[in-house]
């Protein structure tokens, strides 16, 4: 479902592309693991979080989401906001290689990350809750604000459109792109080299920047 492992102080998590979708349990792994880079974070350590075959993230599984009870969806949506609360406010560096597809949900895992390199051949960005009649709850907004200019917030969630590599770039969706086969290698380069920075500075200088954002995610 998701694999998780450590480079010296390198964090890396790959979302399975055969549970490219979020439900109930990728979140529990998620968070699982997200506590275990936390507990790490004193250590200059930093974080890649990437995915694989053709999918970065597809967003939420709607068939089993929507199998849920009513208790059931609130809690799932509780521990979606705190998935993303975790990400931005993550005392350490983090990168989003984006090997493929990052749709909806996942595009929004992407957002949480401080920075993003998208494959160059193949991939599609996509706020495409507007395709399929979800609406975007307004802590999750608040994402977008932090993260995006005004012009390509109101053309990503108002139309949808599938950004690729290049076009993520000059809407300042990405910061870079990179071949498939040196996204992973340039993506843990990028994370290593923040990582040198001095560790426990970025707890400090992410709260300041996203706190009201982040608590906005976890707010009951």
């Amino acid at each position: 479902m998701i694999d998780y492992a450590k480079e010296d102080g390198l964090h890396l998590i790959t979302m399975d592309e055969e549970s490219s979708t979020i439900c109930p349990d990728w979140q529990q792994r998620m968070l699982e693991i997200l506590g275990e880079v936390e507990d790490d974070c004193d250590h200059g350590a930093s974080l890649v979080l990437t995915g694989a075959g053709k999918f970065f993230c597809n967003g939420l599984n709607l068939e089993k989401v929507m199998t849920l009870t009513s208790d059931e969806r609130k809690v799932f949506g509780q521990r979606m906001g705190e998935v993303h609360q975790r990400l931005l406010v993550l005392p350490c560096p983090t990168v989003a290689a984006i090997n493929g597809h990052a749709f909806a949900a996942g595009a929004f895992l992407a957002l949480s990350c401080d920075y993003r390199i998208m494959r160059q051949d193949r991939g599609w960005f996509s706020v495409s809750e507007v395709d399929v009649g979800v609406p975007i709850p307004s802590a999750m907004m608040g994402i977008l604000r932090a993260k995006l200019p005004a012009n390509t917030i109101r053309d990503a969630v108002l139309t949808g459109k599938r950004y690729t590599a290049a076009e993520a770039i000059l809407t300042g969706i990405a910061d870079s792109e990179a071949p498939a086969e040196e996204l992973l290698a340039q993506a843990k380069a990028m994370a290593k080299q923040l990582g040198t920075k001095e560790p426990g500075i970025f707890k400090t200088l992410k709260t300041t920047l996203f706190e009201s954002i982040a608590n906005a995610l976890v707010a009951t």
